[in-house]
């Protein structure tokens, strides 16, 4: 699972970047970034309704009861960790990533990874000498996801690049 999806550093970003370092425009540098941003933002909404609704049933208490010793829900924390950063500088263009130190300490990068194969393989209630199983339905949260979001994200980038270069000009 790549970790980020990015749209950075293009031809034309470049040259439009460039000629807004020259124009010396904060407004309308700070314009764009927020217009960057702005078309990052659906498909970070995206990976984090699909990391809510992935189901990851367990193979069941089998007769053993008792609280589970986490506070907080797995999906929730990952898909709080589902981040947007817009550059301007020399590689201009927006990053949406998952932000490994927003997770608890006890969920590790992996674990986002795992989900997205299918398969999470953990120990029980902490227990490394016994292992438990939960298949995620459906597979692909992220992959899926980044790859019907993408061509969108880049659609609006470019419109905000066409637009600003028009105001350069």
């Amino acid at each position: 699972m790549p970790r980020s999806v990015q749209i950075l550093g293009t031809g034309q970003l470049l040259e439009l970047s460039r000629k807004l370092r020259a124009a010396g425009g904060p407004r309308l540098r700070a314009n764009m970034a927020r217009r960057v941003r702005r078309a990052a933002e659906p498909l970070q909404k995206d990976l984090q309704q699909a990391i809510r609704t992935v189901e990851l049933p367990g193979s069941g208490r089998k007769g053993r009861g008792g609280p589970s010793p986490t506070r907080r829900p797995l999906r929730a924390a990952l898909a709080g960790a589902v981040r947007i950063s817009v550059r301007s500088g020399s590689s201009p263009g927006a990053r949406v990533w998952l932000d490994t130190s927003r997770l608890p300490d006890d969920i590790t990068a992996g674990v986002a990874a795992r989900i997205d194969e299918g398969r999470l393989r953990h120990p029980t209630f902490g227990n490394r000498k016994r292992w438990a199983n939960q298949w995620a339905r459906p597979t692909g949260w992220w992959s899926k996801t980044v790859q019907d979001g993408t061509q969108r994200m880049r659609d609006e980038v470019a419109r905000v690049r066409d637009d600003v270069r028009r105001d350069l000009q």
